[in-house]
């Protein structure tokens, strides 16, 4: 039998790295989450970082090789549900391992991690309309946001305008001001002032970067 593989859980989101950490030591005879602070340093290599999009420039490259040029960063895989091809491609060219859904079942995203942690490139299937797994969390959810809504919303509490946001996500214009107005309805706010202070007052407001430890 092999020894579980160790794996990274990297978001500024305490409530999102939580979420997927009790998804993965469902299987503690296959996985193991590294206890990785942003006030801790590294000291042993991981073999997998699963870098979660939530409210993280997914299109930026240069985030993701923060991992993937430190030598204790085994592998590096990133966890979203947008799977634009363009973003599937920039991850892909710079080097990324994997590309994983986030509508995966706890078990096929184990199974991923270890095909990642055995040296394959993993690229999941688009989850087309599939709600996010089991297990997962986010900031909002209780208050009835979904996953998406809860992105965005993280992004306007950052301070990002709809045309940032569009970029980021990689949705058009018209789309965002969509999810907006739906956003709007479900917070009880009218205005982006009012839907800051409450995303403030709600967690959306990110924590110290978990990059950190990495550079």
């Amino acid at each position: 039998m092999n020894p579980p593989i160790s794996v990274a859980v990297v978001d500024d989101y305490d409530v999102v790295v939580l979420g997927v950490a009790r998804m993965l030591e469902q299987y503690p005879d296959r996985v193991v989450v590294a206890d990785l602070s942003t006030e801790s340093t590294l000291d042993r290599p991981v073999d997998v970082v699963l870098y979660d999009a939530f409210a993280q420039p997914e299109s930026d490259t240069a985030d993701l090789k923060v991992f993937l040029d430190n030598p204790l960063a085994g592998r590096t895989a990133v966890y979203t549900w947008n799977f634009h091809p363009r973003l599937v491609e920039r991850a892909r060219e710079a080097g990324v391992h994997g590309y994983l859904s986030k509508a995966l079942p706890a078990r096929d995203l184990v199974a991923s991690l270890e095909r990642v942690a055995a040296g394959e490139t993993v690229v999941s299937d688009p989850p087309g309309r599939a709600r996010s797994a089991t297990g997962l969390d986010w900031p909002g959810r209780a208050e009835g946001l979904s996953d998406r809504e809860a992105e965005i919303l993280a992004l306007i509490t950052q301070g990002k305008s709809n045309a940032e946001v569009a970029s980021f996500t990689f949705l058009s214009p018209n789309t965002i001001k969509s999810y907006v107005r739906t956003i709007y309805r479900k917070i009880g706010v009218s205005s982006r002032t009012q839907a800051v202070l409450w995303g403030v007052r709600h967690g959306f407001v990110p924590g110290d970067s978990r990059q950190e430890p990495w550079r």
